[in-house]
């Protein structure tokens, strides 16, 4: 088959054509009808119906469509601004990245339940920009990111994956989570550096509009969990981390900034102070290698809300925390015991485990 059949095609059927002309045209050339039809995939408008013309015509289409300009001006994708937000660690520092408009990619890595993602939404959120968020997963493709053709009503028509919506809109671009890709995100290899991306299925050069940037997320480096808590991430290619000129470590927030959180969720400011004495506790055990779990900000938000609904403290503590296997939840039900001598979770919770010891609590109200 020569480099110009499609060429060849057109001249012989014109563009619309059939499979019964592709079966003509493979017998004339001596070859498979399924080797012809595998060039012609982009062509395909339904089984065994093909337009030669319609990468031409979506192209067009794309680029001249009031509709479809309207469609995008008519969404907007800014971040909604959250009154029990409370800026901490490197908030202040992403939110001058964001606001200069220049394009500085950021690696922002951190334990689970840190404020991560919650900070970048609510820096975009008051300063009015847009943001696109992707989760990745090891299943992330090119085609997820990048767009493709997908089939819509018996038509093949082109469709922007959030990378391009965010290069064309000027947005902040979200990785969320990214230390679960494979290799197949090296594609935004070029995108990273500031450049754009060539669109190859539809013949389109995509150049970053004023104010687009990149920002991901990540519970590791880059480097992949050696301790097994973060099942599934990856160790990401050196080129790919090396195109992130900062990256930003957050940290759980200070006991202090944690209580104004509970306390924009909660109105029992004891239980609230309670709570941050418990989880500061666990995480000082937890960095000494005392115990293998450990209390996020994001579970303590989950306690107080259960609070709000059940009234209970006990119960609000325990729903929370029994995810974790029985050994460590008596643990920490224990240790709150010690911190809030209000609560008692029942007579089944006797007996010590190793690594929250008796004398951590003694400095505490």
């Amino acid at each position: 088959m020569t480099s110009n059949f499609i060429d060849e095609l057109r001249s012989q059927f014109g563009n619309e054509i059939t499979a019964a002309d592709v079966k003509a045209f493979a017998r004339d050339r001596g070859v498979s009808y399924p080797t012809v039809t595998r060039h012609l995939e982009q062509y395909k408008v339904k089984r065994g119906s093909w337009n030669l013309t319609v990468r031409e015509r979506l192209e067009q289409t794309y680029q001249e469509s009031p509709i479809a300009v309207t469609e995008r001006e008519t969404q907007d994708l800014t971040p909604q601004k959250d009154d029990t937000f409370v800026p901490f660690g490197n908030f202040s520092d992403i939110k001058k990245i964001i606001k200069s408009g220049i394009f500085y990619p950021c690696f922002i890595t951190g334990l689970s339940g840190n404020g991560k993602t919650f900070g970048v939404e609510q820096a975009c959120a008051q300063l009015g920009r847009e943001l696109i968020r992707v989760n990745i997963t090891i299943e992330t493709d090119e085609d997820d990111l990048i767009g493709g053709f997908r089939l819509v009503d018996g038509n093949t028509a082109w469709h922007n994956g959030p990378v391009i919506e965010a290069l064309e809109r000027g947005a902040v671009l979200l990785l969320d989570e990214i230390d679960l890709a494979s290799n197949k995100i090296l594609c935004l290899q070029s995108i990273l550096e500031g450049k754009g991306v060539f669109l190859k299925k539809i013949g389109r050069y995509v150049k970053p509009a004023a104010g687009f940037t990149v920002i991901a997320t990540a519970n590791t480096k880059g480097k992949g969990s050696d301790d097994g808590r973060f099942v599934g991430t990856n160790v990401l290619n050196e080129a790919f981390l090396e195109r992130f000129p900062v990256t930003f470590e957050q940290s759980y927030p200070t006991p202090a900034t944690e209580q104004k959180i509970l306390d924009r969720l909660c109105s029992d400011s004891e239980f609230n102070q309670r709570l941050c004495d418990w989880a500061d506790i666990i995480r000082k055990t937890f960095y000494d290698g005392g115990i293998d779990e450990i209390i996020s900000t994001r579970r303590l938000v989950h306690i107080v809300q259960a609070y709000e609904i059940f009234g209970d403290r006990a119960k609000a503590v325990t729903t929370c925390i029994n995810r974790f296997d029985d050994e460590t939840k008596q643990a920490f039900q224990e240790l709150y015991d010690k911190v809030d001598a209000n609560v008692n979770f029942g007579e089944n919770n006797e007996g010590s485990v190793a690594g929250v010891q008796e004398g951590s609590v003694g400095n505490l109200p």
